[in-house]
């Protein structure tokens, strides 16, 4: 790459090319004859430039050979072998194939690897490939003549030096610098996974981690700069002869560097899998959304007005595709016409969409018109960072390791999510077999700390009919009778009712509402627009139980599930109670809920005395049941059970519980 001074004004848009049909996984700049990528869609395409517009690039071949998703690529400069030169390339499917674009054909299958491949680069005219099975291969002439394990853990990426020397990274964290077949240095510093290598010419190498950072190593082992500034995985690492840096990120940006300072964060929708630079300073990115998109600093390359125009609004809808506005998603709200709409009722709200965000109005009977109140906001966990993976935002992204000589995976999972569902759609979208469905489930249920069975979706609420929530438990459906079990019994410690069904709850309580809404007689009790933002701003606090230590809840929170358990009719009122019984296992929630613990208006016990009045309802007391058990679960409430030991309203209660809790009173 020749030395050349880059104009450092900030990067824009120059042209986007589009043509795979799932996520862009790596790119290979071919000198000045093209670009190559390659995808999750099994496919390796070569664009060249387009002759009919100055700035963009055409698909001129598409290579169809892997079987599973490809990877790393490299390029063949031409020679008399390869007269328009050629492409390497790895994939999941274990094997590196090596194509000539004269005719786009395959010409040699490298099989050798019992996992995927994950980096390849020429060493002279041979072929060095990395792997998931920790080796590092040398190929010469189509056949393999060194393989050696480079690390005890994957290989993630491997490339070759200006000094002849090859440098691996590895998911046991370190970097290994080779000379032939032997490890001269490691070098050691990142904290998780090293994903992506480059060249710093002049200086050493880079590398980029899952730990979220970017590291320029000199050969001595010395770390000359760390750079900080993504906050998720990051897969690649690329560099300029001007100085520059580039990285791509799951946090779905692709960010410049320069002197360690970022400089510039270029936002994508989706995933940045790869991004690299081209000789004259312009950047290529791979996103998860399936596009190669080419960014340029000179005013003479920029992309026209309505294409920039395009991604701007492709940026905006991916925004508000994931946006949520207390628990809803900002896209299902309704558009300012609905104000078209006049109320029914003074002080009816509606929440709709503006831009990119949702605002509340407020009916004015009156003066017949929509006042405005303001933007709705969500809970108080918003700013809470969760993991990302193809850029959405997950409770959990575990590694998964198959074993039989599967590489490792990315599950995602949320706590809300059943556990089966994500076990089969995962084994499907990665094509393993589905007689690993029950490890998976049990590798979910204990890395997501669910101890409990999970839930069945094939199961029919006894009490409620075609719903598939049942009060705070979970239910098994097989062929036959069930074996009994056990599981609780004896119990020498503490027994609580720690999960839920939150999406159940949710659907159950708006199932209620509609029918409140349609009840003309009762329509005055049923929950407000707000009030549905505000429950499920409330779910959401319950749902991430890693936070519990910093989310907060506030009065008025506590105040509308009160709200609910007095003024809403008895059958309707499990799915509020269920919702207390997870309140009190939060600590902020249990201290703001005992504040309305008042002798004079002691809104527990009437809720208790309501639900086992006349013709109790065995949700309420199945729900109420657990709700007293979880009570003894924190100290605040121990005083109150004290209290209230001998009220003829807890006598039902303490009579289903197991005697383990008599011990408490």
């Amino acid at each position: 790459m020749a030395d050349m001074e880059v104009d450092f004004r900030q990067y824009e848009l120059r042209c986007e090319l589009r043509g795979h049909d799932d996520d862009v996984r790596g790119i290979c700049v071919c000198d000045s004859a093209g670009i190559t990528t390659s995808s999750r869609d099994r496919t390796v395409r070569f664009w060249t430039p387009d002759p009919s517009a100055k700035h963009n690039y055409t698909s001129s071949k598409i290579l169809l050979g892997h079987t599973s998703f490809v990877g790393p690529l490299t390029w063949i400069s031409p020679n008399d072998e390869f007269p328009e030169g050629g492409i390497v390339s790895g994939g999941m499917d274990t094997l590196v194939l090596v194509w000539n674009l004269s005719t786009g054909e395959v010409v040699q299958t490298l099989r050798g690897h019992q996992l995927q491949v994950t980096g390849v680069v020429l060493d002279n005219e041979d072929i060095i490939s990395s792997s998931v099975d920790c080796t590092l291969k040398r190929w010469r002439k189509g056949q393999a003549v060194e393989s050696w394990e480079a690390h005890k853990s994957p290989v993630q990426a491997v490339i070759k030096l200006p000094s002849g020397e090859l440098v691996s990274g590895s998911s046991d964290t370190t970097i290994k610098l080779w000379r032939g077949k032997t490890c001269s240095h490691t070098f050691v510093g990142h904290t998780d996974t090293v994903r992506s290598l480059a060249v710093m010419h002049g200086l050493g190498f880079l590398s980029a981690s899952h730990d979220g950072s970017i590291r320029l190593w000199e050969l001595t082992g010395e770390v000359l700069m760390e750079m900080v500034g993504h906050t998720s995985i990051v897969y690649s690492v690329d560099s300029h002869s001007s100085g520059l840096i580039i990285s791509g990120s799951e946090d779905r940006s692709a960010k410049i560097w320069k002197d360690g300072i970022c400089v510039q964060s270029i936002e994508h929708p989706g995933c940045v899998w790869d991004a690299k630079f081209l000789e004259n300073g312009d950047i290529v990115t791979a996103c998860s959304d399936g596009v190669v998109r080419l960014w340029t600093s000179n005013q003479d390359r920029v992309a026209d007005k309505t294409e920039l125009e395009s991604y701007m609004s492709q940026l905006s809808q991916y925004k508000i595709s994931r946006k949520r506005v207390g628990g809803l998603k900002l896209e299902e709200l309704p558009g300012l016409d609905a104000l078209q709409t006049p109320g029914t009722t003074d002080g009816q709200t509606k929440v709709v969409r503006e831009g990119d965000s949702g605002v509340a109005y407020s009916w004015n009977l009156r003066e017949h018109t929509w006042d405005k109140i303001g933007e709705v906001v969500d809970g108080p966990d918003d700013a809470v960072k969760s993991p990302i993976l193809d850029g959405v935002q997950y409770d959990f992204v575990f590694d998964v390791d198959i074993g039989d000589g599967e590489p490792i995976r990315k599950l995602p999972y949320n706590r809300s999510d059943n556990p089966y569902d994500t076990a089969d759609k995962w084994l499907l979208k990665e094509n393993l077999p589905l007689s690993y469905r029950q490890q998976i489930v049990e590798f979910i249920l204990q890395n997501a700390g669910q101890k409990s069975n999970p839930f069945d979706p094939s199961f029919r609420d006894p009490y409620t009919g075609a719903s598939s929530y049942v009060p705070g438990g979970t239910s098994n459906v097989s062929g036959g009778p069930a074996k009994p079990n056990f599981k609780h019994i004896p119990k020498k410690g503490m027994l609580a009712f720690d999960g839920a069904q939150f999406d159940g709850i949710v659907k159950k309580i708006t199932e209620f509402n509609s029918a409140l809404l349609s009840d003309e007689d009762k329509k005055h009790i049923c929950l407000s627009e707000l009030e549905v933002l505000r429950l499920g701003a409330i779910i959401k606090v319950l749902k991430d139980t890693s936070h519990y230590h910093t989310s907060k809840f506030a009065d008025v929170d506590i105040a509308l599930l009160l709200k609910l358990l007095h003024s809403w009719p008895p059958t309707m009122i499990f799915p509020v109670i269920d919702i207390l019984r997870m309140t009190v296992l939060h600590p902020d929630g249990a201290k703001v809920l005992q504040k309305h613990f008042k002798d004079d208006n002691d809104m527990l016990m009437e809720t208790f005395r309501r639900v086992t009045g006349d013709n109790p309802l065995a949700p309420n007391l199945l729900t109420s049941i657990r709700l007293v058990t979880n009570l003894f679960k924190n100290s605040f409430y121990h005083s109150w059970l004290l209290k209230h030991r001998n009220e003829a309203s807890l006598v039902l209660f303490f009579c289903c519980l197991n005697t383990t809790f008599r011990k408490y009173l």
